[in-house]
Order: structure tokens, then sequence, then C-alpha cells
């Protein structure tokens, strides 16, 4: 995944914001649901399941005829998705135990594809078996910070259990906003307020209020940067909780994985890009684009300019991949892995402004990489910085065809103009 500055490069490059992931982890809806029950915030009762054996246990534990199974994949729209096996929706309504085995089957370690997993879907790793509940009122509840007033703005809407974009579009007036400053937190009176427009009953709204401090004490202490309720809902009948989360949606800071240490070892990494997992690894900096000049730099701030320059001279970055201030030989050479399992990259282009990497380094993994890996497509390295000379002789003396140069804009110039002769079979 990519840091805030990578998302800005990229979307400098041309790629959409959507496209473009931040560095937030992700949960599965059912460890989210356990997050909320541990801080007192209502949820129907439900159980995991990892097997089609586990989710007939988990329907039968439950013990009612009223049941929902969902499929536990990273990505938006599930009921409305198909999967790889023909079943469709990810999510189906229950009656017998029976029933959540046979669709687990179908489920699990099967791929689903929605609006926003793009056409590979995601991986089923879960399935989660819910009691179903009578929702009176569906409604819409999001904590995430605003960095524009640098503070925690809660958005909620009476209209909730369906797509929240289209109800901005449609009945802006039914979106509410409240913005909280970090030193008060949610205040009662802010909470009454919040509770009140989300539309629910008198005589619900106490708890509303009180699950909306639940959830604000959750963003705050378990470095949250998203949480998403859709649809909080306001439940009949006489059950503990008259409010309830149906579904939720957290994000968390990778730079507190350190005090979050319970939440990260939720991490699923089958649902990530597995190249981006590999980079992660070999401490790169790295996701994919959509041209075809594969970039190789030290440091977010060059990695920018770089793909700037890249973009002026007429090209396209296939890739960002910051290689940091501890670049080896080794790793060079996996970023050249990374960078190669593009099978449309047309040229490489290596940037490295040695302050703390140094030149040498990064030139004899150049070399290593370039002989072991067989890579055939053109490379423009631009070196500069501790032990430059040290690192041209190597290049020098590899007797490889690397084009070497000292100023970034010849070299970008160079790498487009490499690509597009690669690309048309004449180099």
């Amino acid at each position: 995944m990519l840091s805030a500055v990578g998302k800005r490069c990229c979307q400098r490059a041309g790629l959409s914001a959507a496209k473009v992931q931040i560095r937030n982890l992700s949960i599965h809806e059912y460890r989210s649901s356990q997050l909320l029950r541990d801080y007192g915030v209502g949820t129907p009762r439900g159980e995991a399941a990892t097997t089609p054996e586990g989710a007939l246990k988990a329907a039968q534990d439950l013990k009612t005829d009223k049941l929902v199974i969902k499929a536990q994949a990273l990505t938006g729209g599930r009921g409305k998705g198909y999967f790889d096996t023909g079943l469709k929706s990810g999510v189906h309504m229950i009656s017998k135990p029976e029933e959540a085995e046979k669709l687990a089957s179908q489920m699990l370690h099967h791929r689903l594809i929605t609006k926003q997993s793009g056409a590979k879907g995601k991986p089923v790793s879960a399935v989660y078996i819910v009691e179903r509940v009578n929702a009176i009122q569906e409604s819409y509840l999001s904590i995430l910070m605003d960095r524009s007033t640098k503070k925690v703005l809660i958005i909620c809407s009476s209209e909730g259990g369906m797509n929240i974009e289209e109800v901005a579009k449609e009945k802006p007036d039914a979106i509410k906003k409240f913005y909280i400053t970090p030193s008060e937190g949610v205040t009662p009176e802010v909470a009454k307020k919040i509770g009140a427009a989300l539309g629910f009953s008198k005589e619900a709204q106490p708890e509303a209020a009180d699950t909306v401090k639940k959830l604000y004490k959750i963003f705050t202490e378990r470095d949250a940067t998203q949480i998403e309720i859709n649809p909080l809902s306001e439940i009949a009948g006489d059950p503990h909780h008259k409010v309830m989360c149906m579904d939720a949606k957290f994000g968390f800071d990778d730079n507190a994985s350190f005090r979050q240490q319970e939440i990260y070892s939720w991490r699923d990494i089958s649902q990530e890009d597995p190249d981006e997992v590999i980079a992660k690894k070999a401490g790169l900096n790295f996701v994919k684009l959509q041209g075809n000049i594969g970039c190789l730099v030290n440091g977010a701030g060059l990695a920018m300019a770089t793909m700037d320059v890249i973009k002026l001279y007429g090209g396209d970055p296939a890739n960002f991949l910051d290689c940091g201030g501890g670049a080896t030989p080794e790793t060079i050479k996996k970023a050249f892995e990374l960078i190669l399992s593009n099978k449309k990259v047309d040229a490489i282009f290596v940037n490295i402004f040695g302050g703390i990497v140094r030149c040498d380094y990064v030139a004899e993994g150049l070399v290593n990489a370039s002989k072991e890996l067989g890579v055939t497509v053109p490379i423009v390295a631009r070196l500069q910085g501790t032990k430059l000379e040290e690192g041209q002789k190597i290049i020098e003396e590899s007797g490889l065809k690397i084009y070497s140069f000292e100023e970034l804009d010849p070299a970008a110039e160079r790498a487009v103009e490499l690509a597009n002769a690669h690309k048309a079979g004449k180099v």
C-alpha cells in the first residue's frame, strides 16, 4: 500500500485517486464487529468460519432460523457482486444451518467480483454468519479526519443502507456534518444532536448518542483513519440493544502499527496486491501504475519529481517505487524483479541521489540484477552523490548497455525515447 506522499505523486502521474490505495489497514467485517462489541457497541450476534463445516457449526450455534451469510472480502458492494463459481451475491439470507454449509463451499477460497474489486475480484478467506434482526430505521454514520480543518469530522444521515454518494447527490440536505475538536471530543450535547440527526425515535436516541461517543473512543484509542457504519440501525422489538451497527468499515493508520499490535495481527494479506506485500517485506514502497516506464528512486519526494519529469517528456510511469535510504544490491535486485513483473515495461529509469544510499551499491545492484534476471529492456541510470565515481566505473566496466546520466532532465528524456523505441521494436 501507498503512503500519503506516494498517493500524491501517483495522482500527479495521472492515476485517479479512486485507483490509489492509501497506507491504511482495513479489516474484515467479523473483526470489526468484535472490536465494536469490545467497546459495548451493539451488533447482531454472529460467528466467522473459514470452512464449510465451520459455517455449519456457526449457524447451529446461533440457534435461530433467521440468519445471513456474508462473504468476507475487503471490497464494497458485496451484495451486488458475483463469484467466479457462478454464485450471485456475496450476501444471502438463510433459514437452515445446512444452507450455510452449502453457500460457504461456493464462497470460500473463491473470488468475489464487485464494482469496487476490479475484474480479478477479491479472494474470500472467511464467511460471517449473523443473526437477522428487524431494522425499523437505517441510517449512516462515519468518522474521519478532515485535514483542511485539522479536526475530526462526523458525517451522518437518516438515509442509510444505500450508497451514501448517491444520497449526497440526490438529497444533499440529508447529509449532516459535525466537526469535533480533539481537545473537547464528542460532548454530550453534540452526541445528542447527532443522535437526533440519525432519524431514530426518541426512545432510541439516547443509545444512538452513546453509540456515537463509543465510536469516537474507538477512533481515537485505536488510531483509526476511518470508521464507516452503514447501516446504523434502530431495531424493532425489545432487544438488548435498540441501536446496532449492521455493517462496519474500518481503516487504521500504519504509522501506529507498533501501538496497535492486536489489530495489525488481523491483517489479511490475501486481500492485498502480492507484489506490494513482497515489496513491503523487502523495505520497498511500491505500487503498480498504468504506464510502461519502470521507476526505481530513493525518496518519495524525488520519486514525485521523477514521475513529473517523465510525464513532462511524454512518458508514462509504470510504477511508484521508493527504495528508501537503506538500499543494498539485494534490495535493488528485488526492486528490478517487481518492476519486471509488469510485462508492459519498455524501459527502466533509475534515479538515485546518493546521500545515505551509496551510488556504488546501487550500481552493483543494477549490474547484478541485469545479469541475473536477463533484463532485455533499456536501462537509464541517473546517479548523483556519495561514491558517484565508483558507481559510474562499475557500470562502465560491466559491459552492459546501461545509459548513464548525471542530470535528471536529459536522463528522463532519454528514458522516454528508449521506451518508445523498445515498444516499436527498434531497440
